[in-house]
């Protein structure tokens, strides 16, 4: 059975995007600075991003993040989505699925989402991860990939968003690492430059629409069907990837000065697949 977010993975969402021990600075521009550590047992790297928003309030950006029917407007790489259900009022899971530059194939997923909202002076976050079900396999067409961790942390100052955002993920197929190492390192600004602009239009837009739902923030609204988490399950993990699990949750993440032991999101470890690589790449 799968697992929602506690308190305990928001805190050590938090610790990843504030401590920057053990990372790698990749890109230092404007306000943007990209960094990449490497996770012992696995070939991909973890990636986040820290940037400030001076135009942009962190409940609009919240509110980007989670709008279904905006995200159809503004993400130019999405094929598909659809929203399966709701576990409780911070938790669903939906079907999301991407297109890639040519002569890879399109790649798909089934993400478990939870998010917090800590108030107007607090901050916001999100946690996604990939979870299967037996009514939403692979796709023909498709490459089924894999999301580790994908977390976003946002926090207000003085009218403006301070942006946080961590990854791991493993795109399956046939891909080489240092090539999906290299493609991460230039796509997470691409992502962040196109989500300034949704959230730059997205009030107006928002106005624009019939219905003004925000089930997020109002559990009334929620439409789509609750689901049981026993449906559920987290990614198969063999004992060679247990292995690799336990080193992501010992990466250190304390950010005092006295280091301590700090339990970290148990992230699904590396899936053992078999890959066919005339088939997925």
């Amino acid at each position: 059975m799968a697992r929602i977010a506690d308190d305990t993975d928001f805190e050590m969402l938090k610790c990843l995007v504030d401590d920057n021990e053990g990372w790698s600075l990749e890109l230092s521009k404007a306000n943007t600075e990209v960094w990449t550590r490497s996770v012992a047992g696995c070939n991909f790297h973890m990636v986040k991003i820290n940037t400030l928003f001076d135009d942009i309030t962190s409940d609009t950006l919240f509110d980007v993040l989670h709008d279904p029917d905006y995200r159809r407007v503004w993400d130019t790489h999405m094929l598909a989505s659809e929203e399966i259900g709701i576990v409780n009022v911070n938790n669903d899971v939906g079907y999301y699925a991407m297109s890639c530059p040519p002569p890879l194939k399109p790649r798909d997923f089934v993400l478990m989402r939870s998010w917090l909202d800590t108030g107007p002076h607090g901050e916001q976050m999100l946690i996604s991860r990939s979870v299967t079900h037996r009514d939403w396999p692979p796709r023909k067409g498709y490459v089924r990939a894999t999301s580790h961790l994908t977390g976003f942390v946002l926090r207000s100052k003085n009218n403006k968003c301070i942006l946080s955002y961590v990854a791991h993920c493993d795109p399956q197929g046939a891909l080489p690492p240092w090539l999906v190492n290299k493609v991460t390192h230039t796509l997470g600004p691409r992502m962040i430059k196109d989500l300034k602009k949704a959230a730059l239009g997205y009030i107006e837009w928002k106005n624009g629409q019939g219905n003004f739902r925000k089930p997020w923030r109002f559990p009334e609204e929620i439409a789509v069907p609750r689901i049981s988490l026993s449906e559920f399950h987290d990614i198969e993990k063999t004992t060679e990837e247990n292995a690799t699990c336990e080193n992501i949750n010992n990466l250190n993440t304390d950010t005092s000065k006295e280091k301590k032991k700090t339990t970290m999101f148990k992230l699904p470890a590396i899936p053992k697949v078999t890959r066919k690589a005339q088939n997925q790449v």
